[in-house]
């Protein structure tokens, strides 16, 4: 595919990502949490143009750096992320306004080390942003699926998140 579909095509998942987990839902613990990203990883991995074949060492840091944005963006999510336990014993997960704040700054550092490539002559492809956004989804479901394990589950409430002032109220439940 050319750059301009891979771009769309990444841009449409992060955007159906994103919206999806601004939606309270309840956190998968026994689910395979790390099945999306590893699919997602080894799709990008598949395609030839991962590292530039005239710069393999400026286009292996430029990935580095891509995939490391991807780590820490999505540690920052999930740790800005609601999370609450509902008189049931089922654990609740909603991203919060600091969520967004941290997918804002993780997506300009991207734009940032995307002109970096293109001022310095790196080709990159599609795939950096891929497994930027693999990374993401693996940490955010780890933490988050860590989080609804701990033993502050159940009866007692869960850890507090940042920027969590106000649990929501069970009539912001959506069910799916």
């Amino acid at each position: 595919m050319s750059g301009l579909v891979n771009a769309l095509v990444i841009a449409a998942v992060a955007a159906v990502v994103i919206v999806h987990r601004f939606r309270a839902r309840p956190v998968g613990t026994d689910r395979r949490w790390w099945l999306l990203p590893a699919v997602l990883a080894v799709t990008a991995l598949r395609e030839p143009g991962v590292l530039d074949a005239h710069h393999r060492t400026e286009s292996a840091a430029l990935l580095a750096v891509e995939i490391l944005i991807g780590l820490v963006t999505g540690a920052g999510w999930a740790w800005t992320s609601l999370v609450w336990t509902e008189p049931d014993g089922v654990v609740w997960t909603r991203s919060s306004r600091a969520s967004g704040i941290v997918w804002a700054v993780g997506i300009a550092l991207r734009a940032a080390v995307f002109a970096l490539g293109s001022v310095t002559g790196v080709r990159q492809d599609g795939s950096a942003l891929t497994l930027g956004l693999a990374g993401t989804l693996l940490v955010r479901a780890g933490i988050l699926a860590r989080r609804a394990q701990s033993p502050g589950t159940g009866s007692r409430p869960v850890p507090a998140a940042y920027g969590d002032a106000a649990r929501p109220a069970p009539a912001w439940k959506e069910r799916v």
